[in-house]
């Protein structure tokens, strides 16, 4: 039986999930949601663009996701227009939400783009590149943990599970980066002479003909398994 595939869905920017979760609380106006969202840290989750969230708004309004539940008008100030969830916005919201807790998506991270590309760059020079970036995860892990622990004194658990999870993919890419270093260091990683040699001799290794003749590591991946 093959893996559940999320549905594609009608809005894909998150912070369209992010503001139907707020709209659950109350309704809001835009202004609203956005020094919400900041409240309860949910820009450190979800990348949140201020100018595009009255745009997200509307769209949801087109979806009937979202609706028109007030219009204030206080002094000489302008309208403001207040947006609530509708039980159609709460069923997309629902079903979002479990499609993505429970549906492993196949996600382009940009570190994994560098690693595919790397082999252009001397290994030494990755090694010293990687050395860099190793003492920058530890730092931001070391960050993390502080502010977790204070964040422990005041809040439950339950509100800090997403940055447990950060602290956590922090702390284990720099031990898989501290495993690969000292790989590449000992020459124990498959490959490496003919990495070197492509970068002394210019020349690409006969043993990586196997990618050309192959059409990549994703077909011999495939062909293994």
């Amino acid at each position: 039986m093959g893996l559940m595939a999320a549905k594609r869905r009608k809005l894909g920017n998150p912070l369209a999930l992010a503001v139907m979760v707020v709209l659950t609380q109350k309704p809001m106006h835009p202004y609203e949601i956005a020094q919400t969202l900041r409240r309860q840290g949910k820009d450190a989750t979800t990348k949140i663009n201020y100018g595009s969230l009255y745009t997200v708004v509307q769209n949801l309004e087109k979806h009937g996701f979202v609706e028109v539940t007030d219009v204030e008008r206080q002094g000489n100030r302008p309208e403001r227009t207040l947006y609530g969830i509708t039980d159609a916005g709460r069923e997309e919201m629902t079903e979002w939400l479990s499609d993505l807790i429970a549906v492993p998506a196949r996600e382009y991270p940009i570190f994994e783009t560098a690693l595919s590309l790397m082999g252009v760059i001397p290994p030494d020079e990755v090694v010293r590149l990687l050395d860099e970036r190793v003492v920058s995860l530890e730092v931001q892990a070391a960050s993390s943990r502080g502010a977790l622990d204070k964040l422990y004194e005041t809040l439950p658990r339950v509100f800090l599970v997403e940055v447990e999870y950060q602290l956590h993919m922090v702390e284990a890419q720099a031990e898989w980066v501290r495993g690969f270093l000292d790989e590449v260091r000992s020459g124990e990683l498959g490959g490496i002479d003919g990495w070197r040699s492509f970068h002394e001799t210019g020349q690409v290794p006969p043993e990586f003909q196997v990618l050309e003749d192959t059409g990549g590591v994703e077909d011999v991946a495939d062909k293994k398994q």
